[in-house]
């Protein structure tokens, strides 16, 4: 595991060098965005004590296994005090629901853990907005912190090799796009993520990307 200080309001947590979960600062604690594989709820509780602080919630961009794999098992140690938040449609997968037609890939995980909170367009969790970003999954969501434009863009996008949307084949990373349910669907909300004009975009899959519309724009131009 590795972390790195991006900003003065987030830390990159990455396991096995290529699945990111993000902690971002909040006046009441640490907001923990993903949870990435299973066997990793030590390592992150680690990284929040070197953090400075102790998680309040966990926020996920969406419900695919390598986002919410540790997700059980941080809810064991942090007992119920944690809130869960998780996209209204995804959450709806995990309580069973049938929510599409397609067939879902990755096959998703059982879960204990029932979100506290299930999460829409504009809502808010501490200082991020969060923007719903369909397609990878049925309810994927991305956080906006408004204090200073940094974009958690979940898999809408990934930065391993060059950014890339997970509407195109990508050779640097092809995983990500595989298990993309509706890459035309993912493509809009790429659109929509990169009209927010974000000053640093992080994502589930490779490093950060400073100043990151310009290659956004080219993501999205060779998806289109």
């Amino acid at each position: 595991m590795s972390t790195k200080r991006l900003t003065e309001h987030i830390v990159q947590f990455t396991r096995l060098g290529f699945v990111n979960a993000f902690l971002v600062r909040e006046d009441d604690g640490l907001t923990l965005v993903d949870t990435t594989v299973t066997r990793t709820a030590d390592q992150l509780l680690a990284a929040a004590r070197g953090a400075g602080g102790s998680i309040k919630r966990v926020a996920l961009t969406h419900g695919h296994g390598d986002h919410v794999g540790s997700l059980d098992a941080l809810r064991e140690h942090l007992n119920r005090g944690v809130q869960v938040l998780m996209g209204e449609l995804d959450a709806r997968i995990h309580a069973g629901e049938t929510v599409v037609d397609a067939k879902l890939t990755p096959p998703w995980p059982k879960l204990k853990t029932v979100p506290d909170v299930r999460l829409v367009h504009d809502d808010m969790v501490g200082s991020l907005r969060v923007i719903e970003s369909p397609g990878h999954s049925p309810g994927h969501v991305s956080f906006y912190d408004t204090r200073d434009g940094t974009l958690i863009a979940g898999d809408v996008f990934t930065s391993i090799g060059r950014v890339a949307t997970t509407s195109e084949p990508n050779w640097f990373f092809p995983l990500a796009t595989m298990v993309t349910l509706d890459r035309r669907q993912n493509l809009a909300s790429a659109r929509a993520l990169r009209a927010l004009e974000p000053t640093l975009m992080v994502v589930g899959h490779g490093p950060a990307v400073h100043a990151p519309t310009a290659a956004m724009d080219r993501a999205i131009a060779r998806a289109e």
